[in-house]
């Protein structure tokens, strides 16, 4: 059976590479919205009620508004924005921390942030586990690729050529904090000191942890066992085995998509340190490749399906 999906704001980055993802699918067919008709209400709230499912990339308040629209019980929603990643009523979508039949089952699911991901996927396992505290001030350090930042952000990379490194966020507050504290279920809001630079996408984001000094945390070793066991058997998620150096961690200009997610448990020689490391795209498992995901589940497809992994 063919399911319909509109894709409110299919001109955006994101819902550029969820329609790349789709392409050639037969088991979807896109409603698409001529371009006259994509800011006429009418047209919008016709496509939105017709779609056995809407995936929402739009600002906050313009997602809010879509939703409202909906007047039927039948249309299930994906939201990429922040709107509705804490709202009461709404999955989040990440079927590997929250368990994939919540996804599966749901009419609401909110896509996670890019930069939340990547810390959830590190540290709510392991807080869960009871192998890290959850009464802890965690930091989180990030690099993103600046498509992160829409089409606004990326015409500024454009401008200003000579930008190697963004930092921003300075005024703490980011809207990625909630979700981050809630789907790790954290005690404290964790510090969040995330930077752009100047490669079109790519994303890797650290958890400094100071193990001898944090009550009850556990060994590299057991850290990096219970990544290994959450995210066992998950085609999307993986966890490296670091036996040998490492050496380094590289962020290249011009990768291609990527919709997996790779963990690190790097360790200090003695252990009593560790550094807790997630490399992702983005606008892969970041934003379009989670959306994707959660919309075959939703289908009662194979997860993978149209990735690209």
């Amino acid at each position: 059976m063919t399911a319909t999906v509109f894709i409110d704001g299919a001109a955006g980055t994101t819902g550029l590479e969820i329609a790349q993802r789709l392409a050639g699918r037969g088991e979807f067919a896109l409603i698409a919205l001529a371009d006259a008709a994509r800011k006429d209400p009418r047209a919008r709230a016709q496509a939105l009620n017709d779609a056995d499912v809407v995936i929402l990339c739009l600002p906050d308040d313009a997602a809010r508004e879509a939703v409202g629209l909906i007047a039927n019980d039948r249309t299930k929603v994906i939201d990429a924005s922040t709107a509705h990643r804490v709202a009461p009523g709404w999955a989040y979508g990440f079927p590997e921390v929250i368990g994939h039949e919540a996804v599966a089952a749901a009419k609401r699911i909110a896509n996670p942030g890019c930069y939340p991901t990547g810390f959830i996927a590190l540290v709510a396992p392991l807080v869960r586990a009871g192998l890290l505290p959850a009464a802890w001030p965690y930091t989180c350090h990030a690099v993103s690729g600046y498509s992160g930042g829409g089409k606004a952000l990326i015409a500024r990379f454009g401008q200003e050529p000579d930008i190697a490194w963004r930092g921003y966020a300075l005024a703490f507050g980011h809207k990625h904090v909630p979700e981050m504290q809630t789907y790790a279920d954290l005690a404290i809001p964790p510090v969040f000191a995330p930077a752009v630079v100047p490669a079109y996408r790519g994303m890797v984001v650290e958890v400094p942890l100071p193990l001898a000094h944090m009550p009850g945390a556990a060994d590299p070793a057991r850290l990096r066992g219970e990544l290994a066991a959450f995210y066992a058997g998950s085609p999307v998620v993986s966890v490296a085995d670091h036996t040998a150096d490492l050496g380094e961690i590289l962020l290249r200009d011009h990768a291609p998509a990527w919709d997996g997610l790779r963990l690190h448990v790097i360790a200090s020689n003695d252990g009593q340190q560790a550094r807790l490391v997630a490399e992702l795209d983005n606008l892969g498992k970041g934003a379009s490749g989670a959306a994707v995901q959660s919309l075959n589940l939703i289908c009662g497809l194979p997860e993978t399906a149209g990735l690209v992994l």
